[in-house]
């Protein structure tokens, strides 16, 4: 096998944990909580993998932030799995963690240029759609700051997102619409977290809407992040 197809193996490992763990989802049994903690892990073997078969050296900055995104993303799946308020926010840290790695990744190049209007106009509607959120869902106590940073930086990762679909090139608009559908899955799956948490969200399939969204939203995310790397 040829290293530019290496990143076949991972990658078919990690469509079958997704699938196995959207199975345990539907039928709510133990294998989703099972299956989690291997996701990211394969997922970051296959960006991994891939980028050593297609030349990665191009970016090796780009790779390490894309990377410890991943990790730390894989650290809050095993965080969340238990219940209690230090797992859910260690969790939460993590997360946030891992979206500061992805927006050195896509704000090194979508922030570029911004002026302070820009950033004060964003500011105003993510504070406001942070708000928002926090209202509906009903986040208050122990866990209304900590989920409100969290929300906010979560909308910063968007708005990067958003900044490279209308300010790049047109070449490069497939590669920042790809992480913007990304950024915005993973807004959703977390809304959904939350509302799960909080009780307001409580139909069957809730846990299996919460994966499903944040399985893509990482997927779509690597694969913006390899593109953006490789210069596509």
């Amino acid at each position: 096998m040829r290293k530019e197809t290496l990143w076949y193996i991972p990658c078919a490992f990690f469509c079958v944990a997704a699938v196995l763990n959207l199975i345990g989802c539907i039928l709510g049994t133990r294998l989703a909580p099972m299956v989690k903690p291997a996701l990211l892990p394969l997922l970051t073997g296959t960006t991994l993998a891939y980028l050593l078969g297609h030349g990665h050296q191009k970016d090796n900055m780009g790779i390490a932030l894309l990377m410890a995104a991943q990790l730390f993303g894989c650290v809050g799946d095993i965080l969340l799995i238990p219940e209690g308020f230090f797992f859910f926010v260690g969790g939460v840290a993590a997360f946030l963690i891992g979206h500061l790695f992805y927006m050195g990744l896509l704000g090194g190049q979508s922030w570029k240029g911004l002026m302070a209007w820009h950033w004060a106009i964003a500011s105003i509607i993510m504070a406001a759609i942070v708000y928002g959120l926090v209202t509906v869902i009903g986040i208050s106590g122990e866990l209304f700051w900590p989920m409100t940073v969290y929300g906010f930086a979560l909308m910063l990762l968007v708005f990067s997102a958003f900044a490279g679909v209308i300010r790049m090139p047109r070449g490069r608009l497939t590669t920042w619409w790809i992480l913007l559908a990304g950024t915005v899955l993973f807004a959703f799956s977390d809304s959904c977290i939350a509302m799960d948490t909080f009780g307001v969200m409580t139909f069957p399939l809730r846990h299996f809407l919460v994966m499903v969204t944040y399985l893509a939203a990482q997927s779509l995310l690597a694969v913006g992040g390899i593109r953006l790397i490789l210069g596509k």
